[in-house]
């Protein structure tokens, strides 16, 4: 969600939306570490394709998984609702 989007949220959406989406470091480095790991095998195969842009797009999405957790402690600090 953007910053605009989480600002038209109501307190109790935003809430919810915070108990939702907190991060878990450890699993997350436990798949980004797996995926690499499928990244190697693809490449030592020799399998180009599916084998390797899969992997990528989701190491994308988890790295990009706490830049949104940021913009949603932004907005519960300016509302005050930690």
């Amino acid at each position: 969600m953007t910053q605009e989007e989480l600002a038209q949220l109501t307190d109790e959406e935003l809430l919810e939306v915070a108990k939702n989406n907190k991060p878990s470091p450890i699993l997350d480095a436990f798949f980004i570490g797996f995926l690499v790991g499928i990244i190697f095998f693809g490449v030592a195969a020799s399998a180009w394709g599916f084998t390797i842009l899969i992997p990528l797009f989701l190491i994308y999405l988890f790295l990009k998984k706490p830049k949104k957790y940021e913009a949603l402690k932004k907005e519960l600090e300016k509302r005050n609702l930690h």
